[in-house]
């Protein structure tokens, strides 16, 4: 049995899983490389590849013949799911459930800092210039968290912990805790004037793609922030790129994007308005070892022939 990890990570990190892995397991063959072009050598033989969708290309699965299972490192399995090369009878896993701390913290780590300003006062203390400004307070304001799922259920009371209104949208209205009221998805351009702040969770599929376009960033307030941390696809990027240079809105906050690692001349790098980040929301430092006893009892079961005690196997 062969297994392939394809991860486009620092080596130490890599290296926890493969370890892991290799340690749990003497009897499985395990190749790693760190980029889909390296994958050549290994991918027509494994049986198992571990990757995250981010990091996938069209060739490997073209390339993997006998392949019969991946293990998605994330939530997320677009870049996966949606290659038409992915054979039907193969099985798809994903961890579900590992990045709501990791998610939320980023997400109230963007509102502080939009909300304070604190690009400018970098760019001053980089500058040695010692530059007073009032800021604002998240305290009053309203948040909106488009996507409610298991992340949305511990970042909401964490916004209501500092005095924040919390709306749910959503396609499946229902009362979930630390939520001050749901919305229906269809109602989205009703609702987002009322946002202080609109935070995007939503699964990236055919039918999210382009769901915060032109018309909702143009009956959003100007003094609002949008934060992106769910998939970059979900955001027409032009549309928003116009909306900043025009001061239609206050700024944003974007961890992902059309086109990762986004392009060194794209406008967004020097807009002051906006804070970036590199696809980091959902991982830190403990994140590894969060994520390894569970991809370890999946390729037990797997192993064993156990195929329905599999977890988080995505239905497609």
């Amino acid at each position: 049995m062969k297994l392939l990890i394809l991860l486009t990570f620092p080596e130490p990190i890599r290296n926890v899983y493969r370890d892991g892995i290799m340690r749990a397991f003497p009897q499985l063959e395990v190749d790693m490389v760190d980029h889909h072009s390296k994958v050549g050598p290994h991918i027509a033989k494994a049986d198992i590849l571990v990757t995250f969708g981010a990091h996938m290309a069209d060739h490997v699965l073209s390339e993997a013949t006998s392949l019969r299972w991946i293990q998605a490192l994330g939530t997320g399995v677009d870049g996966i799911v949606d290659r038409p090369a992915l054979r039907d009878g193969v099985i798809v896993t994903n961890l579900r459930g590992l990045h709501g701390s990791s998610v939320s913290e980023a997400v109230l780590a963007m509102m502080l800092a939009l909300s304070r300003n604190l690009p400018r006062t970098v760019r001053s203390q980089d500058a040695g210039r010692w530059d007073r400004f009032p800021v604002n307070l998240v305290k009053g304001k309203t948040v909106g968290i488009l996507g409610v799922g298991v992340i949305a259920a511990e970042l909401a009371p964490r916004c209501q912990a500092l005095g924040m209104t919390v709306i749910g949208i959503t396609s499946a209205p229902r009362s979930v805790a630390g939520f001050d009221r749901m919305v229906p998805r269809d109602e989205l351009l009703d609702v987002v004037g009322e946002l202080d702040h609109l935070v995007l969770l939503i699964p990236y599929t055919s039918e999210t793609h382009g769901i915060v376009g032109a018309a909702v960033l143009e009956h959003m307030r100007r003094s609002a922030f949008l934060i992106n941390v769910a998939r970059g696809g979900v955001v027409d990027q032009p549309a928003l790129v116009e909306a900043l240079r025009e001061g239609r809105i206050a700024g944003a906050g974007l961890d992902v994007f059309a086109e990762e690692p986004l392009p060194e001349e794209h406008p967004l790098w020097k807009m002051s308005n906006v804070l970036i980040t590199p696809h980091m929301a959902g991982f830190h430092a403990g994140y590894p070892d969060e994520a390894l006893p569970i991809v370890i009892e999946n390729i037990r079961h797997f192993l064993a022939a156990d195929l329905d005690a599999m977890t988080n196997v995505v239905r497609r």
